[in-house]
């Protein structure tokens, strides 16, 4: 039977993105299909938690609540940790980040606030501007 529930989530999955419109995902739900696939319980390989993958640290920054798997919840969190690092790169930088700059500020802000991505940070800044569908930056014009 486990084949059968990894089947229903993978469609719903897919019936989730198929209803998304031409312009692709909000960036939220993006992030939370890049870290997790849409599982509200994965647990990542550093402890990170919720849809979103937030360090325990970083969460507990943001709220008290242990409803990791809520996807309310998860989604307040995130957006919290977001709008404070969209704050300083729009500090550092005076203009809002784009696509590719907003998963690198997610997954790894240092290398974002740098300017100096990875190209294996990189080629996940790509896949998230694909769920979004608007333009990003070419893997050429990173560092590596």
């Amino acid at each position: 039977m486990p084949f059968i529930g990894q089947f229903k989530k993978s469609l719903a999955v897919l019936l989730f993105l198929l209803t998304m419109s031409a312009h692709g995902m909000d960036r939220l739900d993006a992030l939370w299909m890049i870290e997790t696939g849409g599982n509200d319980w994965t647990v990542g390989k550093a402890g990170e938690i919720s849809r979103y993958q937030v360090r325990a640290n970083i969460w507990r920054n943001f709220t008290d609540s242990r409803e990791y798997s809520s996807p309310k919840t998860a989604r307040l969190v995130a957006s919290r940790v977001m709008d404070q690092r969209i704050s300083a790169f729009t500090a550092a930088f005076k203009r809002q980040p784009s696509n590719f700059e907003y998963y690198a500020l997610w997954n790894a802000p240092n290398q974002a606030m740098s300017g100096h991505i990875t190209r294996a940070v990189a080629e996940r800044c790509h896949r998230f501007c694909n769920l979004c569908s608007r333009p990003y930056m070419e893997l050429s014009e990173v560092s590596h």
